[in-house]
């Protein structure tokens, strides 16, 4: 005992102070509060088209549902959505600017005549350079043909089959799997698409400030001082664009887009009209793009899930002890009827959570939804948090 005794005090005081000096375990946030939440009433009702094939969602949030055989048929100048949008992630613009001035090659000028068979075109200057803006709203308000080739071949470095290619690639990198380009306009019936795969890409397009200030416009004046109707009749009344496309073989196509103010925010609803034969063919594809923007904008609502000051989840010290956090903000979300949303509980952007802090302190973020639909609330402490006592320290185990 006399040799012993002193040797296991001895080690008793190294353990203790081992324990003492070793780093505290990283504190973790845990939601406690339900972690998924329905809305009220049953699936709205769309207006859908007597026939083809239509789709309408809500950015972020999820789909308001589709309609008809989602086959890949023919999409016209829908296509220049595409077309504009790789022109745009290549070649991004500064906010108020006008961007490089693309030099107007002998190719561009002369199909401006081809309006005579029935071509959507618009007169270009010889030896002249248009600003990719000005190219972009030709492209998108007047639906130049001859603009959207000029755009493949300057993108490409002349190369019309390389510009082709990168749509496709694009196509497949959102996800677009029913859909193959083959020319920029969507002149030829071999580009074809669905209604779901055009609504993925209005998404992404309408992302972008530019693009989305071009679609809303009802008319553009070009550096020549001629007026240029948008093809989109339904603008400025019905909606903010997105773009119109027709040929005999593909019928009227209408990818469109609005917005409703809801939860606090700008919430974008996207949808496509593909395949309508009924004459007139393009009128036709407007107006059940328009009826399903109302009904878009009518099932779109807000629901609060969380109060403020609710506890909605913990933070655990790893070494037994909890705090409890609460919502900083009531969590309202956008939704319609029988749609389900889901809460998540994370770090804020420095990605820590602290070992203690005061009642009010934020500690954290509840999420609900994702993009433009996202909601986010800071959470913080419900009291105070200290650090993990000497008892706690000296008693862990691992």
């Amino acid at each position: 005992m006399k040799i012993w005794t002193p040797l296991v005090i001895l080690l008793a005081i190294v353990l203790g102070v081992v324990q003492m000096l070793r780093p505290l375990p990283a504190p973790t946030l845990t939601l406690t509060a339900q972690s998924g939440y329905a809305f009220e009433g049953g699936t709205p009702e769309m207006p859908w088209p007597s026939e083809g094939q239509a789709s309408i969602d809500v950015a972020g949030l999820g789909s308001l549902g589709s309609y008809g055989k989602q086959k890949s048929v023919p999409i016209g100048s829908v296509a220049k959505v595409m077309t504009a949008y790789i022109i745009l992630r290549d070649h991004p613009m500064k906010p108020g600017g006008n961007g490089p001035g693309i030099p107007v090659d002998d190719t561009a000028v002369d199909e401006a005549a081809l309006s005579a068979e029935g071509e959507t075109t618009v007169e270009l200057d010889p030896d002249s350079k248009l600003s990719q803006k000005e190219a972009l709203q030709a492209l998108l308000i007047a639906s130049a043909n001859n603009v959207a080739r000029l755009l493949a071949r300057w993108h490409s470095d002349g190369d019309m089959q390389a510009f082709v290619d990168e749509m496709n690639r694009t196509a497949e990198e959102l996800g677009m799997e029913n859909t193959t380009y083959t020319d920029p306009s969507g002149l030829k019936d071999t580009t074809v698409s669905t209604a779901e795969d055009q609504v993925i890409l209005g998404k992404a397009a309408m992302k972008d400030p530019l693009f989305k200030q071009i679609v809303a416009m009802p008319v553009y004046t070009d550096s020549r001082g001629d007026d240029h109707d948008n093809s989109n009749k339904m603008v400025p009344l019905h909606g903010i664009g997105i773009k119109v496309g027709s040929t005999t073989k593909a019928g009227g196509n209408f990818l469109f887009a609005t917005e409703k103010k809801v939860a606090g925010e700008q919430q974008l609803i996207v949808g496509a009209v593909l395949g309508q034969y009924a004459v007139p063919q393009l009128p036709t594809a407007m107006e059940f793009g328009r009826q399903l923007m109302a009904a878009g904008e009518k099932a779109l609502t807000d629901m609060t899930v969380v109060e403020k000051g609710d506890v909605v989840g913990e933070v655990d010290d790893g070494l037994g002890g909890t705090t409890p956090v609460v919502a900083t903000e009531d969590v309202v979300a956008p939704g319609w009827g029988g749609l389900k949303v889901g809460l998540e509980l994370g770090t804020d952007r420095s990605g820590e959570v602290p070992h203690e802090g005061a009642k009010g302190d934020a500690v954290g973020v509840l999420t609900m939804g994702s993009g433009q639909g996202e909601v986010r609330v800071p959470v913080a402490l419900a009291e105070d948090m200290a650090e993990p006592g000497i008892g706690a320290k000296l008693s862990r185990l691992g």
